[in-house]
């Protein structure tokens, strides 16, 4: 995410970092630094003329030049600068004083509405809502059967009409859920061209008969510049109160999240982050600017862990650290919760100081855990729980199992080992007995 742009924002600051004091024309120049690093990234012209225009005003006063520490306070104000440029502050979903609480999604074709609907049922359903997905995509084919797809893996229950006039379904939809108890309702559009007017007449009317507590435009990232004309065309015929950006696990250049915020004045409320149901995250302009310079963003992380896991979880993992009872079954189990926090890209990323353009060449494989997972898989349950008892007979018989060597098994076996060690006398050294962190990888 933002890989390009946080480069290039790098190479800016290291020119800053290079002189003890700054001048005026110092800052001026990294400023135009900054500025072509934004318009790369494809954030709107007038958008990084008016950011550049406030960071330098702060910049070139006393606060920056005569500070000790000249190229920190430079980073501090475009750190500031960005927050502000993305929201301030995180925006949720509004909900209803009297259920249900209505969300109508929109966008163009193929910017992921209809996954992002169920996402977002997925998320809420988690937090004990009681949504209901409503289908009113009558024009793309199969659009129904794809949105009962996404509703049965979400464990959410869908409403369709088949290809009855969407208002019609719409109202029909807000009695269903008023008469079986569903508190929220999420009603998946047509994707339109923001041209074609006949459609987004169509998705007016449904807007009227909905009446919704929130309409959201879903917008893919990587349209780049594109996505700041699309969800100017749809606030000004709709008047968002929300936005999802899509992709943004891709190689997306940033200058839609960049962007969206100041030209509609809609909040970004959410950002899809994978293809997984489980991939949609509450968008924070403070995290997102830390990521974007490079800060990392510990809060999500730690987010990310407490989601994986839950305390009964923490606390029997520490128990078995504790007496040493923790086994390859425990081993294998971690592996399957960090799986779940997402790919080790994008947590490494998220880990302060670690710098992302070189994870590229550090070639992270992604394929290891799943061999690791391999190596147990073909294991006895006697002996995961007893691992002292693997000789080199049965090493050989594993390895022909799962298909890998004996040497990546003896490896396992170390790792495992170290980890035993390494957490046992981490939680020795917690506060109170308890363990700071609830993966032992």
């Amino acid at each position: 995410m933002f890989q390009s742009l946080t480069e290039k924002l790098s190479q800016a600051f290291k020119k800053f970092r290079s002189k003890g004091k700054l001048t005026e024309a110092d800052v001026k120049a990294g400023m135009r630094e900054i500025k072509l690093a934004l318009l790369e990234a494809d954030v709107n012209f007038k958008v990084v003329k008016d950011f550049i225009a406030g960071c330098t005003e702060r910049a070139v006063g006393s606060e920056v030049l005569e500070s000790l520490v000249p190229a920190q306070q430079i980073v501090k104000i475009v750190n500031e600068e960005l927050v502000k440029l993305m929201g301030s502050t995180n925006s949720r979903l509004t909900m209803a004083p009297k259920p249900p609480t209505t969300v109508l999604m929109c966008g163009l074709q193929g910017s992921g509405k209809t996954t992002h609907s169920g996402k977002l049922a997925l998320m809420y359903r988690k937090q004990g809502k009681s949504p209901l997905l409503v289908a009113c995509d009558i024009y793309r084919p199969a659009a129904i059967k794809q949105l009962q797809v996404v509703g049965e893996k979400a464990g959410v229950k869908v409403f369709e009409k088949g290809t009855q006039d969407p208002v019609k379904t719409v109202k029909e939809a807000l009695k269903y859920a008023y008469e079986y108890g569903h508190d929220m309702v999420i009603i998946d559009t047509a994707g339109r061209l923001h041209i074609d007017e006949e459609l987004m007449e169509e998705l007016k009317r449904v807007k009227e008969a909905a009446e919704p507590t929130e309409t959201l435009l879903v917008v893919d990232a990587m349209t780049g510049q594109d996505a700041v004309n699309v969800a100017k065309s749809f606030n000004d015929l709709l008047d968002l109160t929300g936005v999802i950006l899509t992709k943004l696990d891709g190689d997306t250049r940033g200058g839609a999240a960049l962007s969206v915020r100041c030209v509609t004045g809609k909040p970004i409320k959410f950002i899809g982050t994978g293809e997984k149901l489980e991939n949609l995250e509450p968008f924070y302009p403070d995290r997102m600017a830390s990521r974007i310079l490079g800060m990392g963003d510990v809060l999500s992380l730690i987010e990310k862990a407490q989601n994986a896991y839950d305390e009964k979880q923490a606390a029997e993992l520490e128990r078995k650290f504790r007496e040493s009872s923790f086994t390859l079954e425990d081993y294998l189990e971690q592996f399957g919760q960090i799986k779940n926090m997402g790919s080790m890209d994008q947590l490494l990323g998220m880990i302060p100081g670690v710098n992302t353009s070189k994870l590229k060449d550090a070639k992270i494989d992604e394929k290891a855990m799943a061999h690791m997972e391999a190596i147990i898989l073909s294991m006895t349950p006697y002996e995961r729980t007893h691992p002292d008892v693997l000789n080199s007979s049965r090493k050989r018989r594993i390895a022909a199992g799962c298909g890998r060597s004996v040497e990546e098994i003896n490896r396992l076996l170390k790792q495992f080992e170290q980890t035993k060690d390494l957490m046992k006398r981490f939680t020795k050294k917690g506060k109170k007995g308890r363990m700071r962190l609830p993966f032992g990888i």
